[in-house]
């Protein structure tokens, strides 16, 4: 038998991943009242995505203040959970403050979807605003109830293994699921699923984080 040195299985870092939260009763009605507004004055931001969506309407976040009261802190918290991945990202540019780029609403009906995208900028995010669906119903329907990875109404991450497969990780949405924002880098790949039976939408906000190089920093 041949003589080792000492053998050590090495398990590289994962460098990156997302983080969610839940937001309070009041950032969520101050989201309400944003999507209010651009009803009134609708804007559409449907040829901007890759949707098969009806709807989807750009949102105006007044006085920054989504930015500044929720999502400076999760760019704080993202770097604290990630120092691998943001080291790498932030090498060129730590002098550069970030700043809230496209946000905006979709209206998701029976039968659409959001198939695998992913966005521009540094972060990402998504809140679901409104789920009138129970995945547990969802994933009992015809469509999928004899299926062994049931998706309907899904939302689902996906990514690359250093194997070269593709893994993925979903969320099972229903009435808890109100008020959660998702927090991720912004080439993450990600999609919506449908969801099927119900004639009311589903409203969620998405936005996406950039790199502040314009003249004004405020």
């Amino acid at each position: 038998m041949v003589e080792h040195n000492e053998i050590i299985a090495t398990v590289p870092e994962q460098p990156v991943g997302w983080i969610e939260t839940k937001l309070p009763e009041f950032v969520m009605t101050r989201l309400q009242s944003y999507i209010e507004t651009a009803k009134n004055n609708p804007v559409s931001h449907n040829d901007k995505l890759v949707i098969i969506i009806s709807k989807a309407l750009t949102l105006e976040d007044k006085d920054n203040w989504f930015f500044k009261i929720v999502l400076n802190s999760l760019i704080g918290k993202f770097i604290e959970c990630y120092p691998l991945y943001t080291d790498r990202v932030n090498l060129l540019t730590k002098a550069v403050p970030y700043c809230l780029g496209p946000l905006w609403v979709n209206f998701q009906k029976e039968n659409e979807c959001n198939p695998l995208h992913d966005h521009t900028g540094v972060f990402s995010f998504v809140v679901f605003v409104k789920i009138p669906t129970d995945w547990r119903e969802q994933h009992a329907l015809p469509i999928c109830a004899n299926s062994n990875l049931p998706k309907a109404s899904n939302f689902e991450f996906q990514y690359t293994t250093m194997l070269g497969q593709i893994n993925y990780y979903s969320y099972f949405l229903d009435k808890e699921s109100e008020g959660k924002i998702l927090f991720f880098p912004s080439k993450l790949m990600h999609m919506v699923h449908p969801f099927y039976n119900c004639d009311k939408e589903r409203i969620t906000i998405s936005g996406n984080i950039l790199f502040n190089i314009s003249n004004d920093k405020n």
